[in-house]
């Protein structure tokens, strides 16, 4: 199958002009006319995975490789160093960020992984009410992403609506109309404006949170026609 047959399937699913001006989403290594054997879906590219990955195959990640233009190719170092891995190996990639947040990611992630109902989307945020204790549903968001620790800001006891975006959310703060918002990344500068301003905290991790885009997505190619392989990069940070 050549690869602009699946980029267009992927455009139609979730549409890379959706993508903010700053991202980087699409082809960022490989030609439209490739042919392509097999699929993988993970949230990054790592080295790891492509010692995984056959010859001839395309992988879909959510976080571009390349966010900014290169002025050398250093196969030394990262990223160059898996840009000359995957063209040795004839391997494509495809990223789907922003934009998939937007149509598919932070959705699931409310419905699927946390089990809340009528979801109400604007842009990157999904809105949900709890209506239950910040206790309630800082242990019942632990427990469904499988946190270690849930650093967090109470700046309400009782949450009865809530936000939602995946990721690093926090520069979207001062638009989030809630009691609680959940994301990753936050910054001391942003816990203490939220604060401030009566808006509780939970970091749900950037890479807990976006961990399930390989699942999300493979729902919905069920009826592509090459073989999809879900793999995932590891998270770079640990727990002690």
């Amino acid at each position: 199958m050549q690869l602009k047959q699946i980029y267009k399937i992927l455009d139609e699913l979730s549409p890379f002009e959706l993508q903010e001006s700053w991202d980087n989403s699409g082809l960022q290594v490989g030609e439209m006319d490739d042919e392509v054997q097999r699929v993988y879906l993970s949230l990054d590219v790592d080295s790891s995975l492509l010692d995984e990955v056959e010859e001839n195959s395309l992988i879909i990640v959510h976080h571009p490789l390349i966010f900014k233009g290169l002025k050398k190719i250093d196969s030394s170092i990262f990223p160059s160093s898996l840009i000359k891995k995957m063209i040795k190996k004839d391997i494509s990639l495809i990223a789907m960020h922003t934009n998939f947040d937007t149509t598919h990611l932070n959705k699931y992630v409310a419905t699927k992984i946390l089990g809340y109902k009528n979801i109400e989307c604007d842009g990157h945020i999904c809105y949900f009410n709890v209506d239950c204790s910040f206790d309630e549903l800082a242990l019942h968001v632990k427990e469904s992403l499988g946190l270690e620790i849930v650093k967090s800001v109470v700046a309400k006891e009782y949450i009865k609506k809530c936000a939602l975006t995946t990721g690093s959310g926090g520069d979207l703060i001062s638009g989030v109309n809630a009691d609680c918002f959940l994301s990753g990344d936050f910054k001391y500068h942003q816990a203490l404006e939220a604060k401030e301003n009566g808006l509780s905290l939970l970091d749900i991790g950037h890479f807990e949170s976006e961990s399930h885009f390989p699942v999300c997505l493979s729902e919905n190619l069920i009826n592509f026609p090459l073989k999809v392989i879900m793999s995932n990069s590891k998270n770079p940070f640990t727990y002690k």
